[in-house]
C-alpha cells in the first residue's frame, strides 16, 4: 500500500462523523478572531486517534480536531492537552499550528474540540524518502533531530506548562498509564506483555531533566516546508506531558529498528547509501545539541514498544468496540503482539530474565 497516497488529502465527510455546522459555525463566530463563513468541511483521510477535519471558508482554512464518537477510556483523546501544547508553544516560535480556541463544551459538537490554523507544506509517511535525493534524506533527518532536540530543551516553566505534568518519575508514570489503559483494553492474555508490566517499574533509569515530551514524534506528525527540508509544525500533541527528554527521543530512534513497511520504519536499510544517519549519529547529533548523555537504548526501546503497544491495543478495543476513526486503524490493531514481543525481547536484552 502506498501509504503518502492512502493517508494524506481529505475526503468528504462520512455520515457517521458528521458535525452540527450550524453550531460549530454559531461557535466559530464567537471564538476565532476573524473568522467568516460559509464553511466546508472535509475529513483527514489519516490519524486513527482523533477524528481531524478541515474548514475551508472563503478566506481562510483550518483545522478541527476533536474526540472520536462513542465510548472513550479515562485520560484518552486528550485534545484539551494537545491545545495546551501548541498555544504554549507557539508564542516561542517553535514550528506548531496556531491555535485559534478550544471548547469543552461537549453541547456544540458532542465532545472537546480544537480549531488550528492549516499547515501548508508537505506530509511525508514513507521514512526512506524515496522521492529523495541522500542530500535531501539527511537533511530532513537531520530536521527531526534537532526539532526535537529543542523541544526538549524548552522549559516548561519558562512557557506556562510548570503544572503541564509532573515533573519527575515520566517513565514509571508512562508505564503505570498504559498498563492500566492496556489491561482496560484487553482482547486476549498475552504472558510476555503480563511479564513487561511486571519487570518495567523495577528497572528504570534515572530520569535526566524535565522536559516537554512530545509523545508520538516521528516523520508522519511532522509538515515540512513545500520545498525546504525545514519542519514547519509538529502536530497530534494528544500525548504530550512532562517528562523524560531520553524516553521521547528513543521513541523517535524507534524508526532505526522498525523495519521498513512504506511508514516511518528504516530498519535494515542501507542508510549510508540512502543519506539517512545511522542511529550512532542520530544519538551524537542529538547528545550534542542537548547535552544530554547517552540513553540505555535496549531499556528505551523494550518500554517504547510496551508503551505503543498499550496505544495500539486500544485501537484494538476500538475496532471491535465499532469506534475507531480510520479504516487503518484495522490493520494496525493486527501489530500488538508483535509488539509485545519485540518489547520483550529488548528487555532481555536490557537485563529480563
Amino acid at each position: 500500500m502506498d501509504y503518502e497516497k492512502e493517508m494524506v488529502g481529505t475526503v468528504a465527510v462520512p455520515e457517521k462523523d458528521r458535525l452540527d455546522e450550524a453550531k460549530l459555525t454559531e461557535w466559530m463566530e464567537a471564538n476565532v478572531a476573524g473568522f467568516a463563513g460559509p464553511m466546508t468541511l472535509t475529513k483527514f483521510k489519516g490519524g486513527q486517534s482523533n477524528p481531524t477535519y478541515r474548514i475551508d471558508t472563503p478566506g481562510q482554512s483550518y483545522v478541527l480536531r476533536r474526540q472520536p464518537f462513542g465510548n472513550l477510556l479515562p485520560s484518552a483523546h486528550a485534545v484539551d492537552r494537545e491545545y495546551t501544547a501548541m498555544a504554549a508553544l507557539h508564542p516561542t516560535g517553535f514550528p506548531v499550528p496556531q491555535p485559534y480556541g478550544l471548547c469543552e463544551d461537549t453541547d456544540v459538537l458532542g465532545s472537546k474540540f480544537f480549531v488550528m490554523s492549516l499547515a501548508d507544506g508537505r506530509s511525508l509517511w514513507d521514512g526512506a524518502l524515496p522521492n529523495s535525493r541522500p542530500d535531501e534524506r539527511r537533511a530532513i533527518y537531520h530536521s527531526m533531530i534537532d526539532t526535537i532536540a529543542d523541544l526538549h530543551l524548552q522549559k516548561p516553566d519558562e512557557i506556562g506548562l510548570s503544572d503541564f505534568g509532573k515533573p519527575t518519575d515520566y517513565c514509571a508514570r508512562q508505564i503505570a498509564r498504559w498498563s492500566k489503559q492496556y489491561k482496560l483494553s484487553e482482547t486476549e492474555t498475552i504472558p510476555e506483555m503480563d511479564r513487561l508490566i511486571e519487570w518495567l517499574p523495577t528497572t528504570i533509569p534515572a530520569q535526566h531533566g524535565n522536559s516537554i515530551a512530545h509523545g508520538d514524534y516521528r516523520l508522519d506528525n511532522l509538515i515540512f516546508h513545500k520545498t525546504e527540508a525545514r519542519i514547519i509544525a509538529v502536530l497530534d500533541w494528544e500525548l504530550s506531558t512532562l517528562g523524560d527528554p531520553i524516553a521521547d527521543f528513543s521513541y523517535l530512534m524507534l524508526n532505526w529498528i522498525s523495519p521498513p513497511d512504506g511508514r516511518a520504519g528504516i530498519g535494515g536499510l542501507d542508510h549510508a547509501a540512502l543519506g539517512i544517519p545511522t542511529m550512532e549519529e542520530a544519538v551524537t547529533r542529538y547528545v550534542t545539541r542537548t547535552g544530554f548523555p547517552v540513553p540505555p537504548m535496549d531499556w528505551y526501546f523494550a518500554f517504547n514498544l510496551f508503551r505503543l503497544a498499550g496505544i495500539i491495543q486500544g485501537i484494538k478495543k476500538r475496532v471491535i468496540d465499532g469506534t475507531a476513526s480510520s479504516a487503518h486503524a484495522r490493520e494496525m490493531s493486527d501489530r500488538v503482539l508483535p509488539l509485545v514481543q519485540r518489547a520483550y525481547e529488548y528487555a532481555q536484552k536490557a537485563g529480563l530474565e
